[in-house]
């Protein structure tokens, strides 16, 4: 008997044709089933149970090779409508009536009822429990851990294709088992603002011991060849994409660490989907740099995006350069870049190695960022600019060297001994040197004052130091245009001297003339009073009058 809807309804639901025509009104007619299945290991039956098994399996709980097997026709569920019917399960739902068992081994039952028990096995691991009570459902959470196992093995022992039918339902266990809210974070709880990464401690999900297989799970699911990715697709879509990279914001690093293995593999074996990976990649970072600048998985997205930006193949696309200025550079705004600047530095590096002609667009971008108060970052972007002047061309140094080294005089001059020091050291790349010396009019003239600043007054004797060396460094480079750089110094130094100057002397006349004028004020309104015919002259006595007078 075959039974047709709509919409998809899983097989094992197995509810009348009366019954499912009612829940899908009831659900405003998307095929959402308003409560979530018993699972399939429990020996005390329901009707859906009874009429999604009684047709072909027999009272041991295997299948009968006599009977066919049952199967609800209609198009195929995709993810979204898993997803539907995931939304729909009770957060806190309670064990049903019954025990909840085992199910048989896969070495106990014939390879022809393998696969039938691995979905039922599948079904059986859509059951959730509460993991903030230890004592609470022990053996139901035991039995459950052990039957993901089994999954695993059985997905990686690859003992044939997946069916259609098993997509569904391995999909609807995956979105159960890991699409959930996250929970919220300590510094949120506290409404502190000043969260530091390194410093506190993570929140680690309770439910790892069971998640951590599950994530186990799709990995094999994903890259397993006997994964079909034209049928796969179609579950593995772009809703569940997006709610997998929702989960990237969770403070456990063990759960990070696998979504970014999982997503990478999917970005490789669907291709339908990348660009849509990219796009939604893309807009977590939008929303982190210019709405929340709160997010945990950022290092691991760029990651993966290092990864994928080492693939692109050559001439790039206007649409991967302009992820470059859209989301990478504007990346080096929020405070915490420290977190994830290591992959961020390596996603900049492979755009520049790629095409050397963004090595300008990448230096201006950092410019434009270029912390005003923050020394460690400022330590941060002198070791990416190392990086990237690294595989700059002469051409593209000549178009941005005016604000670049404008921007590492400021940098030499700093009262932190980190700054000036970092920034000294990028004479000892001699690719550097190479490119400074072949534009030495341009650049010696930009960095000699602070250079002489820096031996003149800068407290810190290794950076006094340092700044001898590049100076001798010019000296031997140039010494024509090292002296004539001198002289313009102190003429500069001289002019400015006369000015100060001659500002002391302004406003020393300045407020000689003001201490004048108010005596002179005080001297005119005191012989006005006592000379008015209606002042207070008139009105006191001789003796107040020479008070006032006084």
């Amino acid at each position: 008997m075959v039974f047709k809807f709509k919409r998809a309804i899983s097989r094992q639901k197995g509810p009348s044709k009366s019954e499912s025509s009612g829940n899908a009104d009831a659900s405003g007619g998307n095929g959402a089933i308003s409560s979530s299945p018993p699972p399939a290991g429990l020996v005390a039956s329901t009707p859906a149970m009874a009429a999604a098994m009684r047709p072909n399996v027999n009272p041991m709980g295997t299948r009968n090779p006599a009977m066919p097997i049952v199967r609800q026709a209609g198009p195929v569920a995709l993810a979204s409508s898993v997803l539907a019917q995931s939304e729909q399960k009770p957060k806190d739902s309670k064990l049903p009536n019954g025990k909840f068992e085992p199910l048989p081994s896969f070495r106990d039952v014939p390879s022809a009822d393998r696969q039938f028990l691995f979905a039922r096995k599948l079904n059986l691991c859509c059951y959730t429990f509460d993991f903030t009570d230890l004592s609470k459902n022990v053996k139901e959470k035991e039995i459950k851990r052990q039957t993901l196992l089994e999954l695993v093995d059985y997905v990686t022992s690859g003992t044939g294709k997946f069916t259609e039918s098993l997509f569904e339902d391995i999909t609807r266990m995956l979105v159960v088992n890991l699409f959930r809210s996250l929970p919220p974070s300590h510094h949120e709880n506290t409404g502190s603002e000043s969260y530091d990464a390194d410093e506190e401690e993570p929140t680690m999900d309770p439910a790892w011991p069971h998640l951590q297989i599950v994530y186990e799970f799709l990995l094999r699911y994903v890259v397993s060849s006997e994964t079909d990715a034209k049928l796969a697709k179609r579950y593995i879509d772009h809703s569940f994409v997006v709610r997998l990279l929702d989960l990237f914001d969770s403070e456990d690093p063990r759960e990070r660490e696998y979504l970014k293995t999982i997503l990478h593999r999917i970005y490789g074996k669907f291709m339908v989907h990348r660009p849509f990976i990219r796009k939604a990649i893309n807009n977590i970072f939008y929303r982190f740099i210019f709405e929340t600048e709160k997010h945990n998985g950022i290092a691991e997205l760029l990651e993966i995006l290092g990864s994928i930006i080492n693939g692109f193949a050559l001439p790039l696309k206007e649409e991967h350069k302009m992820f470059l200025v859209r989301a990478l550079l504007p990346l080096h705004k929020p405070k915490s870049v420290a977190v994830y600047h290591q992959q961020l530095s390596y996603c900049i590096i492979q755009f520049v190695e790629k095409d050397f002609k963004l090595a300008d667009v990448v230096i201006r971008g950092l410019v434009k960022y270029w912390p005003l108060t923050n020394s460690q970052k400022e330590v941060l972007f002198l070791g990416e600019l190392e990086e990237v002047l690294e595989a700059t061309q002469g051409a593209e140094f000549q178009r941005c060297m005016v604000p670049l080294f404008r921007q590492i005089s400021r940098c030499l001059n700093s009262y932190h001994f980190q700054v000036a020091e970092r920034a000294l050291f990028l004479w000892n790349n001699d690719h550097i040197v190479s490119l400074v010396a072949q534009n030495r009019h341009v650049v010696l003239p930009l960095i000699f004052a602070a250079l002489e600043r820096n031996t003149k007054s800068h407290w810190n004797q290794a950076v006094h130091g340092l700044t001898s060396n590049v100076r001798k460094m010019f000296l031997e480079m140039d010494q024509e245009l090292f002296q004539e750089c001198q002289r313009k110094f102190q003429d500069d130094e001289s002019k400015a001297k006369s000015i100060d100057e001659k500002r002391e002397e302004t406003w020393r006349r300045l407020e000689e003339a003001a201490t004048t004028r108010s005596q002179n004020y005080c001297s005119v309104v005191s012989d006005s009073i006592m000379n008015s015919p209606t002042g207070f002259g008139t009105s006191l006595g001789g003796g107040q009058r020479a008070m006032v007078g006084s």
